[in-house]
């Protein structure tokens, strides 16, 4: 062997011995890669432990609500636990946030505040605002022309054009109390509200403010009506009033002294110190004698607006609302149907179109006639003698008789 052969023998074994080190080398290197991102990994996870750990340690925070401000250092709370209390406030708390009405956490011991905690309202408080306005509208609403007219100067209007009243010097109204039989349309006409505004819609009925825990109507009300203020415009509509403000009477049961400290409680948000600016009220009951005469009175509800039952044109024009999408055949007479329905509210009519279209579908037919109208107003009015007894609030229709609806038919 030559000695040239001899050293490239030599050349090519240390070059094979660098090549595997170098490989060597890069796997060495991925590997304290790959333990150094497992490394980071595992601090993350061992520092979300000890939080984990600390956080069940630690001792629960009091809650307790902002009653007054004294200075930067010191805030007068009501403690969840009970009485009021002065107490500090710590160094890392926001003193600009600490208002009146204001959700604080307090120490086990009580003594400081060390957290503002994120304002929010009772769940069945947060379910009454109407999230998908109601897509009806004053057009949708027959028979009511002059109660539209009252309703809309004074709530609508107010709304849509308040230059109109500042111009003038004068305050618009708070409220309109709707009254009148059941089925008349007053929850109707709060529905149109909604439609023609932009306004939020808050609906409550007044049942749901009825609690058998002393002061929780009165804090339900509270919470409503600082909902509508934080949501104005809005217009609130509280059906079922006389749940909550029929008249004071001295009788000492509990029941009846919580349902008159709610009421007290809403007089006092009627007209109170705190203005409702653009908050609207429609309230609307069917039994306007059992309302206290405190809520009546002007600066409360400035408006008292009767939907009574339909006249026969009334009638006719809710028939023909309620038959606008309807298949009639041209025998049906909707001016004889009025006359037929008498004493019939507005929900009465429309039961008797749906009614009539059942008459159709039972006689495998697609058009309602004439004698599915009548029919169903037979149907309908003996279902209103039947339920309406002797109540006037829920007296049964006066039409003009059997031998009326034979000749027509």
């Amino acid at each position: 062997m030559t000695l040239s052969s001899a050293g490239s023998s030599r050349s090519h074994k240390h070059n094979g011995g660098h090549g595997e080190r170098d490989v060597e080398i890069r796997i060495l290197k991925d590997k304290v890669r790959s333990l150094t991102k497992e490394k980071i990994s595992l601090q993350k996870e061992l520092e979300y432990y000890k939080n984990e750990i600390t956080k069940l340690l630690s001792p629960p925070y009091i809650e307790a609500v902002v009653l007054e401000v004294i200075d930067d250092n010191r805030v007068v709370v009501k403690s969840s636990t009970g009485p009021n209390l002065i107490v500090n406030v710590a160094a890392g708390v926001d003193t600009r946030s600490l208002k009146p009405g204001s959700i604080v956490a307090l120490n086990n011991r009580g003594s400081t505040i060390v957290d503002v905690l994120p304002g929010r309202y009772d769940p069945l408080v947060k379910a009454m605002e109407v999230e998908e306005r109601p897509k009806v509208f004053f057009k949708d609403v027959g028979g009511l022309e002059e109660q539209i007219r009252e309703i809309y100067e004074a709530v609508v209007l107010p709304i849509k054009s308040p230059e109109l009243f500042r111009e003038l010097g004068i305050d618009p109204p708070k409220g309109v109390l709707l009254h009148g039989p059941p089925g008349t349309g007053k929850t109707l006409l709060a529905k149109a509200v909604a439609g023609e505004t932009e306004a939020t819609f808050i609906r409550v009925v007044g049942s749901e403010l009825v609690n058998k825990f002393i002061g929780e109507g009165a804090r339900l009300v509270r919470e409503i009506f600082r909902l509508a203020r934080e949501k104005a415009p809005s217009i609130l509509f509280i059906d079922e009033i006389d749940a909550i403000a029929s008249r004071r009477v001295d009788i000492g049961t509990s029941g009846d002294r919580e349902v008159q400290r709610t009421m007290l409680q809403l007089l006092a948000e009627l007209d109170g110190f705190n203005p409702l600016d653009n908050v609207k009220i429609i309230a609307a009951t069917n039994r306007l004698d059992l309302i206290d005469p405190a809520v009546l009175r002007p600066g409360r509800f400035d408006r008292i607006i009767e939907v009574p039952l339909p006249s026969l044109k009334g009638r006719l024009e809710i028939l023909s609302i309620h038959t606008r999408r309807a298949k009639l055949a041209p025998d049906v007479n909707l001016e004889a149907i009025a006359r037929l329905t008498e004493g019939f509210s507005g929900a009465d009519l429309k039961a008797v179109v749906v009614e009539a279209g059942y008459n159709a579908i039972r006689r495998g037919s697609r058009v309602i006639t004439m004698d599915d109208m009548v029919r169903a107003v037979e149907k309908v009015k003996a279902a209103l003698e039947k339920r309406g007894g002797g109540d006037p609030f829920m007296r049964a229709p006066q039409s003009s008789g059997d031998d009326t609806i034979a000749t027509v038919i």
